[in-house]
């Protein structure tokens, strides 16, 4: 499946001489998206085309770059870690680095339970309740049809949803259960 196009999905940032971080399409439907493990993004240094490429964000939420090592990325936004990139090459190794970053695929969410086809997903900017579970195929026969349980990425409790409320909003990394009913 291709990812989404960035037009869709991301908000480029750049840092520009001066140290000033300036949003140049703002694209993105939260320009605080923080990014987490398993979230794509294109990072450019202008000027170093052995610097630009596309990276992914490790299990340990970090971005390995060259030159500069593993920058942290788990829950920081895109204007964070080009700050921190820009800073780290002024550290001795380019002289005023301009550097923009582009999310190019989220991380996915997971549906389990009592759908056709529970698993992992690729999120798409918008996702709902009702959605997700349309895109695992729809509930089984055996589903509970009036609460579903779902868990925010990051978050350590669980939220027990009325499924009538299909227009809440699914975040990438979330995990949504459909419990099996009780006859």
């Amino acid at each position: 499946m291709a990812s989404p196009s960035v037009a869709q999905t991301a908000g480029t940032v750049a840092a520009q001489p001066g140290s000033q971080i300036a949003q140049l399409a703002p694209v993105a439907r939260d320009p605080g998206y923080a990014l987490g493990t398993g979230d794509k993004v294109r990072i450019t240094v202008f000027g170093e085309e052995g610097m630009t490429g596309d990276y992914a964000v490790t299990p340990g939420g970090a971005i390995s770059f060259p030159l500069i090592g593993e920058i942290p990325a788990q829950g920081r936004t895109l204007a964070d870690v080009a700050l921190e990139i820009r800073q780290r090459l002024l550290a001795g190794y380019i002289n005023d680095p301009r550097v923009a970053i582009d999310l190019l695929e989220y991380r996915s969410f997971f549906i389990l339970g009592e759908v056709n086809k529970p698993g992992a997903y690729p999120y798409t900017a918008g996702l709902t309740l009702g959605r997700a579970v349309a895109t695992a195929g729809g509930y089984t026969y055996r589903a509970r049809k009036s609460k579903v349980v779902v868990r925010h990425d990051g978050s350590t409790q669980d939220e027990r949803v009325s499924v009538e409320d299909s227009g809440l909003v699914v975040r990438p990394g979330d995990t949504i259960v459909v419990p099996e009913r009780f006859f």
